[in-house]
């Protein structure tokens, strides 16, 4: 048996096991050995029978005195009862529709129990505990041959016929069979140097822990394991991608200057520092890989402009990739606008309509850029929008030449905290715009309780009334009766069901519109087109709003079910607003009375700072839930990690010093090999 055997040959886990095995995402040993606890029962206290209060949980051992099985007819069901005995006093024992546990345990089995006090008509009784048998009355507790009780139990991650003590059965025997197998792919002195864990006992101490400090000790080890694997995926792809061959284009200071000196606004500084940076990397012979972060409105797509400025007056094309038509055409819009005196072709490609033609200095368009049949004249920069949206694979189609790779620009509007930085987005140089462009207004947001709702619909109006539009979002298309998180989603708001309300009964009088994911493209088009001419006041939509549609005379934002969106989400809407000379606002409404959901809400009313909320975000949801990072299939141990500034950093540094003294990890095969298998399991998207 190795980490490798499929959970098929293993005895005791037959075909219908297999298949629930398989929903946890466990086929093999390695999968069974890594599928840690979420938590601990705390077990490890044995109370004498006599010192018994009511309390949550607790853990006996005695003597069974007598045990039957009793049938209710009242309820159908056969109660087994026991009364067990230790030296202090005796107590009942209850346990329902188990009546093979006469068979398993006989009067004088020595047993140790843990689970919960009940009481009944004044009885105190201990209902539905877990059991084990033990040699006698003077057993050692805590003691490493118990499984479920007498101990720190491990609770795991479970699914439908599937429980922890099963999984507590089956993995013990497995760590026992792994004693001595000399199998940690962690170099020794990466172990000795930071203080970690060896494999053997981290997994031990992991699933069957003597103490709190030592389980944590071993999430350690494994967490700063993962880390550590996934800097060495990132650095060795940026060593790989720094090897490769890209055109070197000259830096041309007086076309870029002319062009600065005629747009109608002024850049920020970090624009212009962001832009050179850009500048400066395309004049190298090896290909930029650069993410430039920047805020809602913070003016990327310039730079962005700049820098296929400079390629296409060096005799070469850009490839500007964006994740939906609309946002796709608002870019071929804007473009051409920009560039309609400086002699550059801007073409448009969707995955339903073709404008102009490939041999356009700028090429604007959806996954349909990396089409077969799609070919570029000479291809130098690709820009992705909104990067974190496309695959690794898609990424890679677009930049493979046949002589060379293309420089590649990233951007998002969702600025990224510094732990994502240095690991998922590691390999990617960074620029940031950190301002907004002058004479945008501070956007006023605040937070409407349901009874304060009439007042913000009158605003709405009075904003109507001025000139000016408004976003109502909603977090669903249609309202529907499934209960999440128990909140039923008939309390959620709906986008059809507030656009009925709002147009029929709330503002009658003004043109209410729609807009969500279901909508055809041209739909979607159409509706858009209509709000940017005026012909709608109030647009009603889901978040498919989110990124880059850009409403200059909307002045209002109101989120229904604010709870429901992450705080990054909830600054990118903000952002829809805000857009021009008028003073904007952000209402957030709310049927959640939690407390967190105020803290987490409010932290939105003090900060206007994308960096600051973004941090914010990753302390409070986590990073599974940020920028959608759940999918990248990156193990929960080290997702939780993401948050911890000096793991991080340490991973980092420890990945860096092992590939420069060993690029191919030559001297560690079974870190190799690991890296290897790791790599199968996670796809950084």
């Amino acid at each position: 048996m190795n980490f490798s055997t499929l959970v098929q040959e293993l005895p005791r886990i037959g075909p219908q096991y297999q298949k629930k095995l398989k929903k946890l995402g466990i086929k093999t040993v390695r999968d069974l050995l890594f599928h840690f606890p979420h938590r601990y029962e705390d077990f490890s206290e044995i109370i004498p029978i006599s010192n018994i209060r009511l309390k949550e949980q607790i853990c006996i051992q005695g003597k069974i005195l007598e045990i039957e099985n009793n049938r209710t007819w009242k309820r159908r069901m056969i109660l087994t009862q026991a009364l067990i005995q230790d030296q202090s006093g005796a107590i009942k024992v209850i346990w329902f529709n188990q009546p093979y546990l006469v068979n398993a345990l006989k009067s004088g089995d020595f047993v140790c129990l843990a689970g919960k006090l009940a009481l009944r008509k004044g009885e105190t009784y201990l209902s539905n505990p877990i059991h084990e048998k033990i040699p006698n009355p003077k057993f050692q507790i805590p003691n490493p041959s118990l499984t479920h009780t007498g101990r720190l139990i491990p609770v795991y991650p479970e699914t439908e016929g599937l429980s922890s003590k099963w999984l507590r059965f089956i993995i013990k025997p497995l760590l026992v069979g792994f004693k001595n197998k000399n199998l940690d792919s962690l170099p020794r002195k990466i172990i000795k140097d930071k203080k970690l864990m060896p494999l053997e006992k981290a997994l031990w101490q992991i699933h069957f822990p003597d103490s709190i400090k030592l389980a944590t000790a071993a999430k350690k080890r494994f967490s700063f394991e993962e880390l550590f694997l996934i800097q060495l995926l990132i650095l060795r792809e940026r060593m790989k991608f720094a090897k490769e061959k890209s055109i070197a284009i000259p830096l041309n200071l007086k076309i870029i200057q002319s062009f600065i000196r005629k747009l109608p606004f002024k850049l920020t500084d970090s624009q212009k520092k962001s832009t050179w940076q850009i500048l400066k990397d395309m004049e190298k012979p090896k290909p930029m890989n650069r993410l430039l972060e920047g805020d809602v409105g913070s003016g990327k797509t310039i730079v962005a402009a700049i820098a296929a400025l400079n390629i296409a007056k060096a005799g070469y094309q850009t490839v500007f990739m964006a994740p939906t038509e609309i946002l796709s055409k608002q870019h071929f819009q804007n473009l051409s606008q920009l560039f309609k005196n400086s002699h550059i072709s801007v073409g448009l490609l969707t995955g339903k309509e073709k404008i102009k033609n490939e041999e356009s200095d700028i090429l604007i368009g959806t996954q349909a850029l990396i089409q077969d049949k799609v070919k570029f004249k000479k291809l130098a920069l690709v820009i992705l929008d909104e990067q974190h949206r496309f695959g690794v694979k898609q990424r890679a189609k677009l930049c493979r030449q046949k002589d060379f790779i293309p420089h590649l620009l990233s951007m998002t509007a969702t600025p990224i905290p510094r732990t994502l930085t240095l690991t998922i987005y590691g390999d990617l140089d960074l620029s940031s715009i950190t301002e907004l462009p002058t004479g945008r207004k501070k956007i006023i947001t605040k937070f409407i309780t349901p009874n304060k709702r009439q007042e913000a619909y009158d605003f709405i109006r009075k904003q109507v009334k001025q000139g000016r539009q408004v976003f109502v979002i909603c977090p669903r298309i249609e309202p529907s009766e499934v209960k999440e998180n128990n909140l039923s989603w008939a309390e959620v708001k709906a986008v059809k069901e507030e656009y009925e309300k709002l147009s029929k009964d709330i503002f009658s009088d003004l043109k209410v519109g729609e807009l969500h994911g279901k909508m055809k493209t041209e739909e979607k088009e159409k509706v858009i087109k209509n709000f940017k001419e005026r012909k709608i006041n109030i647009l009603v939509s889901t978040s498919v709003i989110e990124v880059g549609i850009d409403i200059p005379n909307a002045s209002l934002i109101m989120i229904e079910g604010a709870e429901r969106f992450g705080l990054s989400q909830l600054h990118q809407f903000r952002g829809r607003v805000g857009r021009s000379e008028y003073q904007s606002f952000c209402f957030l409404f709310t049927e959640s009375s939690a407390k967190k959901t105020g803290q987490r809400l409010r932290a939105l009313l003090s900060s206007n700072n994308g960096f600051a909320l973004a941090e914010k975000d990753l302390e409070i949801r986590g990073p599974g839930d940020f920028s959608g990072i759940r999918q990248w299939g990156i193990p929960d141990l080290s997702m939780a990690s993401l948050k911890d500034i000096f793991l991080v950093q340490s991973s980092r540094n420890t990945a860096k010093e092992i590939l420069e003294e060993d690029p191919e990890l030559k001297k560690y095969p079974l870190l190799r090999e690991r890296l290897e298998k790791f790599q199968q399991n996670i796809h950084l998207e």
